[in-house]
C-alpha cells in the first residue's frame, strides 16, 4: 500500500513539473515567436521609420480662383522608448517655450491608452503639433540634446478667403474614433471635419510616404536602409474645383449679414451649386492652428448658431413656394385645368374652416393663382383631390398619390449633394395621418400643407432644387459643390437626370405664373431685372414673425440660374426673398451689378433682424454697461455743472475788507 502511495505521489510531482516546464516553453515561444514587442524593440533600435506627409490637395472656384492650399508647419514627434530618463526637462521646456507641469501632463497623456489608443513605445508619438517658424528655429538648434525627439514636417491649411466656410470645411486633428474606423490616421494625424473637406477626405488626403533610416548604437542616424530600397514615396491629394462662383457667393453673405437663413442658387442645367450662404457664417481663417479649440468652442456657445448650415440642415416650412408643386400636382392629376376658376373670398372657406388670404380679384384662374399667390385657389385644389372618388378609392389613397408626386421632385429624401449633414425634410402621407388622426381625417384635415404649412419642411436647397426643376421643364440633376476631381471623372450620380411625374404642359403653365409674378404680381420688383426672370414669393408662419421665402429662376428660357433665398423672421417673402434673390440673379448673369442694383445691395446690407443676444448674459452685460455709460455721462453733467457756477473771491491776507 505505501509502495503505491509512493508511486502515486511520483508521478503527481513528475507532472507538475512537466506543467511548470510546458507554460515556461508556451510563454517563451508566445513572446520570441508570436510576440512582436522585441522585434519591435530591435527594429527601433536599429531602424528609424520616418513617415512623409503628402501634400494636401488645393481646392478653387469655378473660375479657378485658389480657395485653399497649403503651408509649411512642424510638429515635434517623441518616441517613448528612446526618450525615457535621457532628456534635461527644464532645458526643453525652455527650448520649446513651455511650462514644465504642460510637458508632464502632455506625456502622460501620450502613454494613456483611453485617449491614445494604438499606443506604442516603440513608434513617433504626436507631442506638440503646428509650431511656427520661428518656434522650430529655436528648438532645432538643441535638439541634439533630446534624444527620443523629431521634427516632423507637415503642412497645414490656409484659406484665401473668409467666404463659403460652411462649404470648405476645415482640418483638424484625429480623434480617437477617426483611428477607430479607419486605421490610414494615427494619433497627430490631420482630417477633414466639415464641408468638402470632410466629404472628399480620402481625394484631398493623399498616400503617406516612409523613409526607413539605419541607427548606429547610440541611436544616431546614419543614413537610409538599403539606399532607400523600401522607402515609400508620399502622393499628393487631388486638387479640387468647386461649382461655386466666388463673386456670388460673397455677395450672398453680403446680403444676409445681420440675418439668419440662407441663400442657394443652382445652374438648372448641370445641378452645380453655384453658391451656398448660410448665415450667420465665420471666418474659415480662424478655424486653422492651435487656436482652433478655442474658436470652435465661442462659436458653439453662439446662440445664433453659426456652425449649423442651415442650407442643408435647417429645415423650414416652405409657405407659398410650394405652391408650384401642388399646381403641377392638381394639373397632372386632372384636378385642375388652366381655366379652373376657384373663389376667394379674402380667404378659403368650408364647412367652419378658414384660410386667411390677402385681398385679390375673384374667382381666380391657375396662372393668377400663382401670380397673386391665392391661398384659397390651392386648398380647394387639394380638398377636390382628397375627395375626388372617381379617380380614388379614399383620401388614403389620394394622400399617397400625392406624396408621390412630392418625393418625385425631390421632397422627402436627401437630394444627395456632396456635403455631409444633409437633412431629408418632412413629407406627410397617409400613413402618418392614420397614425396622429387615427384614422378620422380628410382634406380640411389636412388642407395647410397645400400652401407650405403645416406638416411640410423644406430645407433651401429643396426650395432651390424645385425652382431648377421648373425652369427645366420637369427633371434635375442631384445638387453637387465639387465640378471637377484632378484626374478623375465626376461621379455618374451627378450626371442623371431624375424625372418628376408632373407633365410638361403642367411645367408650362407654372412657368408662365412664375414669369407674371414678376411682371405684376408679388415678385414685381423682379421687372427692373434686364432679362426675364419667373419668381414666386413664400411667406412661412411662425411662433414669431414670419418668415421670408423666394424662390426662382433666370432667364424664362434657357434658365443659368435657379434661386432659393430664406431668411428667418424676415416678414413677406417680397421684403427681404424678393431683393435679394433678384440681386443673385443679376450678379451672375451680367457679371456686376447695376448702379440700381448695387444701391439696393448697400441697403438689403445693412438691413438688421433683431434675433436676441448671441451669447449667454450678452443682454445682461449690455445692460450694465449702458447703466455704467448713463451714470458716467449723469456724473460729467454734475461736474460740468459745478464748474459752471461762480465761485466766491477771498480777501487775501492783510486787505482791509469793505
Amino acid at each position: 500500500m505505501s509502495r503505491y502511495t509512493l508511486e502515486n505521489r511520483r508521478f503527481v510531482i513528475g507532472g507538475v513539473a512537466v506543467a511548470i516546464v510546458t507554460v515556461y516553453i508556451i510563454r517563451l515561444f508566445t513572446l520570441q515567436l508570436m510576440s512582436d514587442d522585441y522585434k519591435k524593440n530591435a527594429d527601433s533600435n536599429a531602424f528609424l521609420k520616418k513617415v512623409e506627409f503628402p501634400s494636401r490637395g488645393a481646392i478653387y472656384d469655378r473660375n479657378g480662383q485658389l480657395l485653399v492650399y497649403n503651408q509649411p508647419a512642424y510638429d515635434i514627434m517623441v518616441v517613448m522608448n528612446e526618450a525615457k530618463g535621457r532628456i534635461d526637462t527644464t532645458e526643453f521646456c525652455n527650448a520649446l517655450g513651455i511650462t514644465k507641469e504642460f510637458f508632464i501632463k502632455r506625456m502622460d497623456d501620450i502613454k494613456n491608452y483611453a485617449k491614445n489608443p494604438g499606443y506604442s513605445r516603440f513608434t513617433q508619438q504626436l507631442f506638440m503639433s503646428q509650431l511656427s517658424n520661428e518656434e522650430f528655429s529655436n528648438f532645432q538648434e538643441k535638439m541634439f540634446r533630446f534624444p527620443g525627439f523629431y521634427v516632423q514636417h507637415r503642412s497645414i491649411r490656409q484659406y484665401q478667403t473668409s467666404c463659403g466656410a460652411h462649404i470648405l470645411g476645415d482640418v483638424a486633428e484625429v480623434s480617437p474614433a477617426d483611428i477607430e474606423e479607419d486605421d490610414y490616421y494615427q494619433p497627430g494625424d490631420y482630417i477633414g471635419k466639415l464641408g468638402v473637406e470632410k466629404y472628399y477626405e480620402k481625394e484631398l488626403r493623399g498616400e503617406k510616404g516612409v523613409q526607413i533610416l539605419l541607427r548606429d548604437a547610440r541611436g544616431r542616424i546614419q543614413g537610409k536602409y538599403m539606399d532607400g530600397a523600401y522607402d515609400r514615396q508620399p502622393v499628393a491629394g487631388k486638387d479640387l474645383t468647386l461649382s461655386i462662383d466666388l463673386k456670388l457667393q460673397a455677395l450672398g453673405e453680403r446680403l444676409m449679414e445681420g440675418k439668419i437663413g440662407s441663400i442657394v442658387a443652382i445652374d438648372p442645367q448641370t445641378g452645380e451649386v453655384l453658391a451656398m450662404v448660410s448665415a450667420p457664417s465665420y471666418d474659415p481663417r480662424i478655424m486653422v492652428g492651435r487656436s482652433r479649440s478655442k474658436n470652435h468652442r465661442l462659436l458653439s456657445r453662439d446662440a445664433w448658431k453659426p456652425l449649423l448650415n442651415r442650407s442643408i440642415m435647417g429645415m423650414y416650412p416652405p409657405g407659398s413656394t410650394f405652391k408650384t408643386s401642388q399646381a403641377l400636382t392638381y394639373m397632372t392629376e386632372g384636378i385642375v385645368t388652366p381655366g379652373t376658376a376657384f373663389p376667394c373670398h379674402r380667404g378659403f372657406y368650408c364647412r367652419g374652416l378658414h384660410v386667411g388670404c390677402h385681398s385679390h380679384a375673384a374667382p381666380i384662374s391657375l396662372v393668377d393663382a400663382i401670380s397673386t399667390s391665392c391661398n384659397a385657389y390651392f386648398c380647394w385644389g387639394l380638398y377636390y383631390m382628397m375627395g375626388n372618388r372617381s379617380k380614388y378609392k379614399n383620401p388614403f389613397e389620394a394622400m399617397n398619390v400625392w406624396r408621390d408626386y412630392m418625393v418625385s421632385m425631390g421632397f422627402g429624401y436627401k437630394l444627395g449633394i456632396d456635403l455631409p449633414g444633409e437633412k431629408r425634410g418632412m413629407i406627410p402621407n397617409a400613413e402618418y395621418y392614420d397614425r396622429n388622426y387615427r384614422g378620422s381625417w380628410n382634406g380640411l384635415t389636412i388642407v395647410s400643407i397645400s400652401i407650405g404649412q403645416g406638416e411640410v419642411t423644406l430645407t433651401p436647397l429643396q426650395i432651390a432644387n424645385l425652382g431648377a426643376t421648373i425652369a427645366n421643364r420637369g427633371y434635375y440633376y442631384t445638387p453637387h459643390v465639387v465640378r471637377k476631381v484632378q484626374n478623375m471623372p465626376l461621379d455618374t450620380a451627378y450626371t442623371h437626370r431624375h424625372f418628376t411625374k408632373a407633365n410638361h404642359r403642367s411645367y408650362d403653365y407654372v412657368v408662365a405664373g412664375m414669369r407674371s409674378s414678376a411682371m405684376k404680381g408679388t415678385c414685381r420688383a423682379l421687372s427692373r431685372l434686364p432679362f426675364e426672370a419667373c419668381g414666386k414669393t413664400g411667406t412661412a408662419q411662425n411662433h414669431g414673425r414670419d418668415h421670408s421665402v423666394f424662390m426662382g429662376f433666370a432667364p424664362m428660357n434657357n434658365p443659368k440660374i435657379a434661386v432659393a433665398v430664406y431668411v428667418e423672421n424676415g416678414g413677406w417673402g417680397a421684403d427681404y426673398g424678393v431683393p435679394i434673390g433678384g440681386l443673385m440673379m443679376e450678379q451672375y448673369i451680367n457679371g456686376k451689378l447695376s448702379p440700381a442694383g448695387e444701391a439696393i445691395a448697400g441697403s438689403m446690407q445693412h438691413r438688421r433682424i433683431g434675433y436676441g443676444p448671441r451669447f449667454p448674459g450678452q443682454e445682461r452685460k449690455a445692460a450694465a454697461a449702458k447703466k455704467a455709460a448713463a451714470a458716467k455721462k449723469a456724473k460729467a453733467a454734475k461736474l460740468s455743472e459745478a464748474d459752471q457756477q461762480p465761485k466766491p473771491v477771498e480777501a487775501k491776507s492783510g486787505e482791509q475788507q469793505q
